[in-house]
């Protein structure tokens, strides 16, 4: 089949891209799974943007994110997504999303690192409440055909395009289009701990890497400070928990915070993992909690319903005790290298959404900014492919790739994320890295070598696996 854009990735950015192309230019939209299923479901805490001008302004917000990414940013496109995000949020609210408010107003909560109140939520599922929303309109939109369930397995470039080979449970298709926009999200699942989604394995970065596309700053890894440690699966408890007063406390339950960073509970994420590594090495324990049982408890299941019953379901009410946390993989803030509209260094190949190295979150990502570069971002990709109107024949003839072959033995992709999870977690260690890719790079040659069978399963293996490479690569060459 043929189709103008190819966009790889159903989650805020792919479906808020997908929405900015007038009817006249056809979009495919492909996603792992179902399309209620990503890292922009789960987002908690809010999406940040200056939407009270009396109390906040973009200058308070650009600095607050140049502080929190370690002045790396890069600076013009951050000024564009500060200045261009909230027209974006209103756009939401027109397609229904339903941010808390008080009487028409909206309320307002504030996150570590952020100096004012300028974060909008809905309730603590801020994702899943923008989500639904898009999804029933992307869904309207007669331009627009999804393919759930459904993994890239192959891109090569054509003339005026690329050709691309999807499958799903049923068929194998082989789709081209003018251009590909990759919004697959995050690399999560290269981690043994991740609070990301299941579908999170960074193929866009890894096919986009063997293209040969400009990849950056792919060591940037956000360890989240409070991933909840109940059960097998990490939860998040939100950013806006400790906003809403919510108290670290270690071992002892004592609080520990005024020793690393006068902004104690509210520093932003990577000052509160480190301390919290540093803290369990002064202590000898790895036992640290989150408390916000000192509030009213009728507010705390108001304002954090599904933190509250996900607590509850694994034995501890937030209510009237501490919640068990530890750092854990959360966000990227490197990627593939994009201009101000997407575009990466191979022609027709645009990146957004986390996936993607805007720049805007320099060496660090200020809480509820991701959402608002997703937006963004997918917004300008879409307005400058439909202005630049290069939709040429797509004529090349298609190509026979065989899929078939042996399956992949099991264990691949769980040996790769311990790997990863120990060679490189919080804070760097070049002896740790170096012992890591010795691994790493043997899984690759493996997968190389031995004819497995091209699916999802071997997709995701070689994925994290080249992320890996890369993340840990970038170690061992950083001063």
């Amino acid at each position: 089949m043929k189709t103008q854009v190819l966009i790889i990735g159903g989650g805020i950015a792919g479906l808020y891209s997908a929405l900015n192309f007038p009817d006249d230019i056809s979009v495919t939209l492909v996603c792992k799974n179902d399309l209620t299923i990503s890292n922009s479901s789960l987002a908690q805490g809010g999406i940040a943007a200056v939407l009270d001008n009396e109390n906040d302004s973009t200058a308070e917000h650009i600095q607050d994110t140049l502080r929190a990414g370690k002045f790396e940013n890069n600076l013009a496109h951050l000024k564009i997504m500060v200045d261009e995000g909230p027209a974006d949020i209103q756009k939401l609210i027109s397609y229904g999303v339903n941010f808390t408010s008080v009487q028409n107003k909206l309320l307002l909560t504030i996150e570590g690192g952020h100096t004012k109140r300028r974060v909008a939520f809905h309730k603590d599922s801020t994702g899943r409440e923008i989500m639904q929303k898009l999804i029933r309109a992307v869904k309207l939109k007669t331009n627009i055909n999804i393919l759930p369930y459904s993994t890239l397995l192959n891109l090569t470039p054509i003339e005026n395009g690329f050709s691309a080979l999807i499958s799903n449970d049923k068929n194998v298709l082989q789709i081209q289009a003018n251009y590909v926009v990759l919004a697959t999200g995050g690399i999560g699942r290269a981690y043994e701990f991740t609070t990301n989604s299941s579908i999170a394995t960074g193929d866009g970065i890894a096919f986009a890497h063997k293209l040969g596309a400009k990849v950056s700053n792919i060591s940037a890894i956000q360890f989240h400070p409070t991933a909840c440690t109940l059960g097998r699966e990490r939860f998040l408890l939100s950013e806006a928990v400790r906003g809403e007063g919510a108290l670290l406390l270690n071992h002892k339950r004592e609080r520990f915070m005024h020793k690393y960073d006068e902004r104690l509970e509210l520093a932003p994420r990577d000052v509160v993992s480190k301390a919290i590594i540093d803290e369990s090495h002064a202590t000898n324990s790895n036992d640290f909690y989150l408390d916000i049982s000192h509030r009213d408890a009728t507010f705390i299941k108001e304002r954090f319903p599904n933190i509250y019953k996900r607590c509850l379901q694994n034995g501890v009410d937030i209510t009237r005790e501490a919640a068990p946390i530890y750092p854990c993989q959360h966000y990227i803030m490197g990627g593939i290298c994009t201009d101000s509209h997407g575009f990466t260094s191979i022609n027709r190949l645009l990146a957004i959404g986390e996936c993607a190295n805007t720049g805007v979150h320099g060496a660090n990502r200020l809480a509820s900014n991701s959402l608002l570069e997703g937006l963004v971002f997918a917004r300008r990709a879409a307005q400058k492919i439909t202005e630049l109107n290069n939709f040429e024949n797509l004529t090349a003839p298609s190509h026979e790739i065989d899929t078939f072959g042996v399956p992949l033995p099991t264990g691949t992709r769980t040996k790769i994320r311990k790997t990863l999870q120990q060679s490189y977690f919080v804070t760097k260690d070049k002896q740790k890295a170096a012992d890591g890719l010795i691994i790493i790079n043997n899984i690759l040659e493996d997968l190389a070598a031995i004819n497995y069978a091209l699916n999802r399963d071997y997709i995701e293996a070689y994925s994290i696996a080249t992320i890996a490479k890369m993340i840990l690569q970038e170690v061992l060459e950083a001063k």
